[in-house]
């Protein structure tokens, strides 16, 4: 009890002294900001991808690959097992009774960048009738969808941003000869996408096989039944998988990049907001020597010495914490982005603000133990100078 009572008695004098030392607090506020918005931001980055990529996830949605395959482009699925797939149960039928399967092919291809004018691969999706069905959330904004068996292209608004020669009518050489581009759609995903038919991009491009066979469940109950069946089918030698892990996987990649980089550049910030922070104390301790000799002299224990300053400097980074989060929300919730190829919006989430913080109270705590523990060590002898 006795040390819990001088704890709080530091603590009430070191916070009152405040505005003597307004400058050096400042410096601590100002360095946890700036390391807290930096975080926040770039971490930023990583959230408005998931979020984007998530956004038309449906849990109605299954896609079937090969069970050794370890993601869908690596994946191959036989033209003759598409009968013994549609007639698999859990599938939802369409206005005419037929199954919503929809085979899927994927090849890259070259495009030209409007920025910097370079060749970038993109992927070139060949999707089998019922591909509507399937994904009504597709919305075509220019032009029309594209007709089975020509060599026709309908491609994402983002394409159209980020590309040349994706506009309604432009025309773009590919295997095969020349594909025309009849329509412009929007559909939730972080990268350009470019659909055409299915039977036509594999016999331009040399395949016999798919990568992906997309169903429509009959409800997200109906996944069990779907996988059971697969199991009990080995000759499918297929796997079924959720929509939502199958947009994860392929996030997995650039996620894995955008948090190294948030996190190496937060580090580095909060590596100079924990020095500065520690030498702003070290200048508050070295300023009150005498003060502290005489709080040792007339009985204060060490402990609540460290303790109080420890309190002290998270108390300071706090405000820091909920600036460097606020920064970060005004300047960059909702900017979009574009890197390595992707492009989305930016989300500053309350998760975000809450690991801000944490950042914060670890560059408090850090900051704080070396000045804490010369405020522990200072001789009595310096109140007898004092006196």
């Amino acid at each position: 009890m006795k040390l819990a009572r001088q704890f709080w008695a530091l603590l009430r004098m070191n916070l009152a002294g405040i505005p003597a030392r307004l400058g050096l607090v400042c410096t601590i506020v100002i360095g946890v900001t700036c390391a807290v918005a930096v975080l926040v931001s770039m971490l930023a980055m990583g959230a408005g991808a998931r979020e984007e990529s998530m956004g038309a996830v449906s849990p109605n949605r299954a896609t079937l690959t090969s069970v050794d395959a370890p993601s869908p482009l690596q994946s191959s699925i036989a033209q003759d097992a598409a009968p013994l797939i549609r007639d698999l149960p859990g599938i939802r039928r369409n206005a005419e009774g037929k199954p919503i399967v929809v085979f899927q092919v994927t090849v890259f291809v070259q495009a030209r960048s409007k920025i910097n004018r370079a060749q970038i691969g993109f992927p070139l999706i060949g999707m089998t009738p019922g591909f509507t069905d399937y994904q009504p959330e597709l919305h075509i904004t220019a032009g029309r969808m594209y007709n089975p068996g020509l060599h026709e292209l309908i491609a994402s608004n983002k394409c159209v941003r980020q590309y040349t020669d994706f506009g309604v009518g432009a025309h773009r050489h590919m295997r095969g000869g020349d594909w025309l581009v009849v329509g412009n759609f929007d559909l939730t995903s972080t990268v350009c996408l470019v659909f055409g038919d299915g039977d036509t991009i594999l016999s331009a491009f040399g395949r016999n096989t798919y990568n992906q066979a997309n169903v429509m469940l009959q409800s997200p109950e109906a996944f069990a039944d779907l996988t059971n069946a697969l199991k009990a089918n080995p000759s499918l030698h297929l796997k079924a998988q959720h929509e939502a892990e199958i947009f994860a996987q392929n996030m997995q990649q650039l996620n894995g990049i955008l948090n190294f980089v948030s996190y190496f550049v937060g580090a580095i910030m909060a590596l100079a907001a924990t020095i500065g922070a520690a030498n702003s104390l070290y200048a508050i301790v070295d300023g009150r020597r005498r003060e502290l000799a005489i709080l040792r002299a007339v009985g204060f224990n060490s402990a609540p010495i460290v303790a109080s300053v420890v309190s002290e400097s998270i108390l300071l980074a706090l405000p820091g914490a909920l600036i460097g989060a606020l920064v970060a929300w005004l300047l960059f919730n909702g900017l979009l982005a574009s890197p390595f190829g992707a492009s989305f919006h930016m989300a500053v989430t309350p998760s975000l603000a809450l690991l801000g913080l944490g950042w914060a109270l670890g560059i408090g705590l850090i900051g704080g133990l070396l000045p804490a523990l010369r405020a522990a060590r200072v001789p009595v002898t310096d109140a007898m100078r004092a006196t």
